[in-house]
């Protein structure tokens, strides 16, 4: 298949500038989607390729913070922390409904607006999630509350901001969240390949990392960034396996990148000129100030300095480039070597830097023990069973809500008729009416599924049996859940036991699809033995859990 659309999103930085110049160079694409963070880096980016890249490949450029919503995306991460408006929006996209996150999301709209067959990722996401600075927001929280116990005034106001600042500089809700929506946004969007260009956060250094951006050793902020990188990882790894998704992939370089440029410039820091002053001589007292106003010293000029540009990890001197690159240290890698990795990754080369696949290679996955064991912890579990008279199905505590419903409505049908046959041989409402009598009759049972937080709802659809608690709907902090006939019917599909007629009629249509696949996908030999064609007649009520699971939620293995 021919890729004829690219999205490089950080592509007006060092790495992805050289990915966007490779693949219009080497692929040849129709479109190559350039997006970045500044209107300005990007159009200078897109100036610059069009001198570099063949006249009949489209480039356009997107811009804005992509980890942020549409309306959201210009406005800085202090701006935002500014404004209670927007610092409530901000909160709600990231602990709020995904479903509605996602429809906010600038990433989102980006993805669908240019449905890229590839994307490349060069955007250094651990250092934009890391480097919020939870450290100081959970100082000035603390700040708050210790006022608050020793009956010191807070205003309402203050106390907000600075707890909501805290909540909102938590690195790993924000990048749980980045990867679910982006992940969706590239499903949507039939993306067929993700590259990653990730970070170690350390430059290749262990815990003696002494590069930390004028930060004393050890750097909490630094380690932060390579606990955001490496988590980033996982979650990667989660996409990798994820069946119906693209393809992924992920780079990391374990030294610094570099270069852009080497020229004198005028020196900036946080955004503002350095100046150059005169300096003044004074006796060392008891106190130091630390910051004296400038007026109070003779301006020369502004600092201009022999530098060497590195992008995103800022602009060094001489002595330090000298430093940081020297051998036995951070040592040095170049843009383009990492673009090369990528477009040999993008056109299915092995390279041997996918830390994904080294991941799928060292991972210790199912073993022939356990497979045998299984059928041992089974039969011990059948054997206690009827020795107790009880019945081990569900205890609501793992998988999605849905396996503990499944898995009590497959028992059911398994003590009321055993086969898949014979389900089917019978009306939805009979099976309905003659499971109601089966809890009727069997108290011990009912008050089991109950006790476990599953109620049961009757086949009259109205009556609800329950215990002292209930698992579905979760109601986040609160006690009360407002019943409608849409979120009876979202909870009894969620979580519930559901005795309703229409509820068996997807069993007898779930038990008929399981029956034909095992007589149209059977073939002689091992090619036979499949998910499908293993699962017999009998109602093997685990089984047939999983089979709902595979075939309607998705959750099954491939790797």
């Amino acid at each position: 298949m021919q890729d004829r659309t690219f999205l490089v999103l950080g592509g007006a930085g060092l790495v992805g500038y050289q990915v966007a110049h490779r693949i219009a160079a080497e692929l040849r694409p129709e479109r190559i989607v350039i997006a970045s963070l500044t209107q300005d880096k990007v159009e200078q980016a897109i100036a610059g390729l069009r001198a570099l890249v063949p006249p009949d490949v489209e480039l356009v450029g997107e811009w804005g913070d992509l980890f942020l919503r549409e309306e959201y995306s210009g406005m800085s991460r202090a701006d935002l922390l500014e404004d209670d408006a927007a610092r409530d929006g901000v909160f709600e996209d990231l602990l709020g409904p995904l479903e509605a996150a996602y429809g906010r999301s600038r990433l989102a709209h980006v993805v669908a607006r240019h449905r890229p067959d590839v994307v490349v990722d060069a955007i250094n996401t651990a250092t934009a999630i890391s480097y919020q600075d939870v450290y100081s927001s959970a100082i000035l929280a603390e700040r708050d509350v210790e006022d608050l116990l020793a009956g010191r005034e807070v205003p309402a106001q203050v106390l907000a901001h600075d707890v909501e600042t805290l909540i909102l500089s938590l690195s790993l809700p924000q990048l749980i969240r980045h990867v679910m929506i982006l992940h969706r946004a590239l499903r949507d969007a039939g993306t067929r390949l993700y590259v990653k260009v990730g970070t170690t956060g350390t430059g290749g250094f262990g815990l003696n990392i002494p590069y930390t951006h004028s930060e004393d050793r050890p750097s909490a902020k630094l380690l932060t960034k390579t606990a955001v990188a490496f988590a980033h990882t996982g979650l990667l790894f989660l996409a990798a396996r994820t069946p119906g998704g693209p393809i992924v992939k992920e780079i990391k370089p374990a030294a610094l990148i570099g270069y852009a440029d080497v020229r004198n410039r005028t020196i900036t820091e946080h955004g503002e000129t350095v100046h150059l002053y005169e300096a003044r001589s004074e006796r060392l007292g008891p106190m130091l100030a630390l910051r004296v106003p400038t007026a109070e010293f003779s301006r020369v000029d502004d600092l201009r300095l022999p530098v060497v540009d590195t992008g995103e990890n800022g602009v060094f001197t001489k002595g330090e480039f000298e430093a940081i690159t020297a051998l036995d240290q951070m040592e040095f890698v170049t843009p383009e070597e990492i673009a090369a990795l990528c477009i040999q990754e993008i056109r299915g080369a092995q390279t041997g830097r996918d830390v994904l696949a080294a991941l799928d290679a060292g991972v210790l996955g199912p073993s022939y023990r356990g497979g045998v064991l299984r059928s041992r912890v089974l039969a011990s579990l059948s054997g206690l069973e009827v020795e107790t008279g009880t019945h081990s199905v569900a205890l609501g505590q793992l998988g999605p809500p849905e396996l503990s419903k499944l898995l009590w409505e497959a028992e059911l049908l398994a003590l009321l008729y055993g086969r898949q046959a014979a389900v089917l041989d019978h009306t939805p409402e009979a099976i309905a009416a003659a499971a109601c009598d089966l809890l009727e009759a069997r108290p011990t049972l009912r008050n089991t599924i109950t006790s476990l937080g599953l109620p049961i709802l009757s086949c009259d659809g109205e009556t609800l049996e329950r215990g002292p608690f209930i698992r579905i709907p979760e109601v986040p902090g609160g006690s009360d859940a407002e019943v409608s006939p849409d979120a009876r019917d979202r909870w009894a599909a969620k979580g519930w036991v559901d005795l309703r007629p229409a509820n068996f009629a997807r069993w007898q249509e779930r038990f008929a699809a399981m029956r034909s696949a095992r007589h149209e996908a059977a073939q002689p030999g091992s090619a036979g033995v499949t998910p499908e064609t293993t699962l017999g007649d009998e109602i093997e009520t685990g089984a047939t859990a999983a089979w709902v699971l595979r075939h309607e939620l998705g959750g099954w293995r491939f790797k």
